[in-house]
C-alpha cells in the first residue's frame, strides 16, 4: 500500500476527536502534515492530546462549527498558525434515525441538517475561500452510502447526507479550474466502538475499518487525485 507524504502540507481535519476523525488526523500525522484539529469538549481534547501529542505541528481549536463566526475563527487562526490550509478533511457527523417521516421531531430533523449539512457548508464556504487566494487546496468531506437512497426511517439523516454529496457537486463545479478538488467519500456503517455498541448482534466482519477510509481520504487529499473533481467514492466494506 502506497505511503503518502504531506510534509509541509497543512491539513484541517475537523471532527477528529470521533472514532474515523482520529483515524485521518494519525494518517496525517504518520505522513508528515501540519495539522490543525478541531474538537467540542474537554475529553475530547485531552485524547487528541493522548493520541497525537502536542508538537509544534499539531494544533488544537476548539468550537462549535454549526456557528459561522466559530467557522471563521477557526479559519484564520489555522492560517494566522501555519499560513495556508492545503487540505480540508471535515469528518464532522452524526446519525438520528428510527422513527418515521411523521413522527420525526423538528429538533432532529434541524440537528441532522446542522450536524450533517451546515457544517459542510460552512467550512467549504471559509476553507476554499481562502485556498482560492492561492489557487490551489484539497477539500473532502464524509457523506454516507445512505445519502444515495433512503432506507425508511432514516429521512433526515438521508436527505442531510444526500446534501453533502449535491453541495460537493455543485461546488466543484466552481472551483475545479482554480486549482482545487473537492470530493467526499460514503462510507457504510463504520466499524467503530460506538457503533458496535449500538449493534452488539451486527456481523462487524462486514463493516468498513476507519484506516481503510482513512486512506481513501488521504489519496484524495494527494496529487494522486488531481484529476478528480466532484466524486462521491463508495467505501463500503463488505456490506
Amino acid at each position: 500500500m502506497k505511503d503518502y507524504d504531506f510534509a509541509g502540507k497543512v491539513v484541517l481535519v475537523t471532527g477528529s476527536s470521533g472514532g474515523l476523525g482520529i483515524e485521518v488526523a494519525q494518517a496525517f500525522l504518520k505522513s508528515g502534515a501540519s495539522l490543525a484539529l478541531t474538537y467540542n469538549s474537554v475529553n475530547s481534547l485531552l485524547l487528541l492530546q493522548k493520541i497525537c501529542g502536542t508538537s509544534k505541528n499539531i494544533f488544537l481549536l476548539r468550537g462549535d462549527f454549526k456557528k459561522e463566526d466559530d467557522v471563521k475563527t477557526l479559519v484564520s487562526e489555522v492560517i494566522k498558525r501555519f499560513g495556508r490550509i492545503d487540505v480540508l478533511a471535515n469528518v464532522i457527523g452524526g446519525y438520528i434515525a428510527g422513527k418515521p417521516v411523521t413522527d420525526i421531531d423538528e429538533k432532529d430533523w434541524d440537528a441532522m441538517m446542522d450536524l450533517n449539512l451546515k457544517t459542510a457548508f460552512l467550512l467549504s464556504k471559509h476553507v476554499v475561500s481562502a485556498m482560492l487566494k492561492r489557487s490551489s487546496g484539497k477539500v473532502i468531506h464524509v457523506a454516507a452510502r445512505g445519502g444515495l437512497k433512503g432506507g425508511g426511517r432514516d429521512a433526515a439523516y438521508a436527505a442531510s447526507k444526500s446534501s453533502v454529496i449535491r453541495l460537493v457537486e455543485s461546488l466543484s463545479e466552481e472551483v475545479k479550474s482554480k486549482g482545487i478538488n473537492v470530493n467526499c467519500v460514503m462510507p457504510s456503517i463504520i466499524d467503530t466502538e460506538e457503533n458496535r455498541d449500538a449493534m452488539p448482534s451486527a456481523d462487524y466482519s462486514k463493516w468498513v475499518a476507519p484506516s481503510d477510509i482513512a486512506r481513501i481520504i488521504l489519496f484524495l487529499a494527494s496529487e494522486d487525485a488531481r484529476s478528480i473533481n466532484g466524486a462521491a467514492i463508495p467505501v463500503y466494506g463488505l456490506a
